[in-house]
């Protein structure tokens, strides 16, 4: 009976994922107004929409479901990024979390180059959270507000980076959440960006953001 359980809780798990990518794909083509759970069904190859109803409790149930995965492949992409930049940290507080680098800004750095890498790499995932935080906009409590929460995951992580640098002197004296704003909306924006301008060199995007945060933050009495 436990070799049963775990077999329908691995299938479930990987039917929820097969829907949760179709959706990701289906709202980067079509967009979320026009993505219904025939095309979600049609793209994932599923046999009915009411595969989709069994998994998720409505639209909004799915949208969080993709919104989270979203998340967490960030987290893993930054992650699994320490590899090839050893200043590189996922966002959240995981267990398997490292120490500290030694510098912070070289955190913030890595953070940075780390970001725009996965965007570049997942356009059509970030087509598609760009989407769902449009068609969410008047909706609350809107996903994208949640995004630039102080309190928030995202930019609670960059404000502990900042502090940091802060109490170890390697930064001047400022508002980490002011700061935190400026590191964090120019990297929400690239899609938009890259929507009208594919050709933009993102290596160049990510070297002159990590260097206007580097001018902005830096204490020029630290050695």
């Amino acid at each position: 009976m436990a070799g049963t359980t775990h077999d329908q809780s691995s299938a479930t798990r990987s039917r929820r994922a097969q829907i949760i990518e179709a959706t990701i794909e289906s709202i980067a083509e079509f967009g979320y107004a026009r993505t219904t759970f025939a095309k979600i069904a049609t793209r994932g190859g599923l046999s009915s929409t009411r595969l989709i109803s069994y998994h998720f409790a409505s639209k909004r149930d799915l949208m969080d479901a993709v919104i989270d995965d979203i998340y967490r492949s960030i987290d893993q992409f930054l992650f699994d990024r320490m590899a090839i930049d050893p200043a590189t940290r996922p966002i959240s507080q995981r267990p398997d979390r490292p120490e500290n680098p030694e510098s912070a800004a070289a955190e913030l750095r890595a953070y940075i180059t780390g970001v725009v890498a996965y965007i570049d790499k997942h356009r059509s995932r970030m087509r598609a959270l760009q989407s769902i935080f449009a068609a969410e906009h008047d909706e609350m409590p809107n996903p994208a507000v949640t995004q630039a929460d102080p309190h928030g995951v995202v930019m609670s992580n960059l404000q502990n980076i900042l502090r940091r640098g802060r109490r170890d002197g390697e930064f001047r004296d400022f508002d980490p959440v002011v700061i935190a704003t400026m590191i964090q909306r120019p990297l929400e924006a690239l899609p938009l960006l890259l929507a009208g301008r594919t050709r933009i060199d993102l290596d160049k995007y990510a070297a002159e953001l990590a260097t206007a945060v580097d001018l902005a933050t830096r204490n020029p009495e630290h050695r």
